[in-house]
């Protein structure tokens, strides 16, 4: 299963809690890794509500004042201790260390040494706890998160008046490459807790293609005029989709001609589709090559490592290519007691194309002394009688 989380009205803590409770998590599940940390009472509850006509769950965190001052060093013992399943405490962990360093930087001091106010009250512990453990309890494989409203204007911390965004929140998601825009609304969208659940538990980008099982929509405390102030979480199947393709090119000069075959064949080692030389004339009259290479976006990396160990370049284009390919299937035929493999190609489960691998036809040649144009051709029939 995977997440997509809509950010468009920003996000929070409850927002988080809530989209996860509308969702299907159990509020008995946020409830229970709460009260594991063995702090005052806390008490979640959800009700139904509405933003702007559309139905969302707002989960209110019910704490009395804390008395204890606690800084990173605090929460960290706090939650080494509790009795949380690992992924949820590793959650948890992570999303206050953000926090604590964005509020050092924010405040010019050491992480270990900040006193977290608003963040560091008991309903923000709960609202970091609770989303750990639902997101556990829902057993997504990844999370993404769309772009980040975050607001404008001012609002107040325990400091006084704060500008929106907040610091602490544009550290938090700087550090975190965040995609982020301010949004219709002059208030805080996205408060120091929302960013750092999103940091630590999502990666920013698209909504990827799924086949949709369940959707939350978390509300937030306002009913705002300029957007529904809600946080939907998507949830679903991967969809499959075609690899995508990169198109990486680059004109070189000043290689030795002798290297291409080299070049060629360890590119396709390492992942290349296809590899192949174009001849071009370069400035002032120079004859070089083009190399281009199309390779799948999980392979780029290695492939481009490759290009420019093997070549004297010191620059490539990457274009992104769309590619269409046939159904294909492998098969082999016997020419005189060789084999000789079969590729394939179909389309709608028509064949198309048939064609036989030439380096198994070269070598089925030297084997039966024979010239390669007659195995080839033999080879060719036998294989459109097969499977043509």
């Amino acid at each position: 299963m995977i997440g997509w989380l809509d950010c468009a009205a920003g996000a929070s803590g409850d927002m988080l809690l809530g989209a996860l409770v509308d969702a299907g998590v159990p509020v008995a599940v946020l409830q229970q890794a709460v009260n594991a940390l063995g702090t005052e009472p806390i008490t979640l509850t959800a009700a139904a509500v509405s933003r702007q006509s559309i139905g969302a769950t707002q989960v209110e965190v019910a704490a009395p004042p804390s008395r204890t001052g606690r800084t990173w060093r605090d929460i960290r013992a706090l939650l080494a201790a509790a009795p949380l399943a690992d992924p949820v405490r590793a959650l948890a962990l992570d999303a206050f260390a953000r926090l604590a360093r964005a509020e050092g930087r924010v405040h010019r001091i050491d992480p270990e040494e900040v006193h977290f106010h608003e963040v560091g009250a008991l309903d923000a512990i709960a609202d970091v706890v609770g989303t750990a453990a639902g997101l556990h309890a829902l057993g997504l494989t990844s999370l993404v998160a769309s772009p980040v409203t975050v607001g404008s204007g001012r609002t107040r911390g325990a400091h006084g008046p704060i500008p929106v965004p907040a610091p602490a929140v544009l550290e938090i998601l700087r550090e975190a490459a965040a995609p982020l825009a301010p949004g219709p609304a002059p208030y805080e969208m996205c408060t120091p807790t929302g960013a750092a659940l999103l940091a630590a538990a999502a990666t920013f980008g698209p909504m990827p293609p799924m086949t949709l099982t369940a959707v939350g929509a978390g509300a937030g405390s306002r009913d705002l005029t300029e957007l529904p102030n809600i946080l939907r979480l998507l949830i679903g199947t991967p969809s499959a989709t075609p690899a995508a393709a990169v198109l990486i090119e680059t004109n070189v000069d000043d290689l030795d001609p002798r290297l291409w075959p080299d070049v060629l064949e360890h590119l396709l080692a390492a992942g290349a589709s296809d590899a192949w030389l174009s001849p071009i004339l370069m400035k002032k009259g120079r004859p070089a090559h083009t190399l281009h290479v199309l390779c799948t976006t999980a392979a780029l990396p290695a492939v481009r490592t490759e290009v420019f160990r093997r070549t004297s370049t010191i620059g490539v284009r990457e274009l992104p290519v769309g590619k269409t390919a046939l159904d294909r299937e492998y098969g082999s035929v016997s020419v005189s007691g060789q084999e000789i493999a079969v590729k394939i190609a179909r389309l709608d489960g028509n064949v198309l194309n048939v064609s036989v691998e030439f380096e198994d036809v070269r070598r089925a040649a030297g084997t039966l002394d024979l010239p390669v144009k007659e195995v080839l051709r033999a080879a060719t029939a036998a294989a459109h009688r097969s499977y043509g």
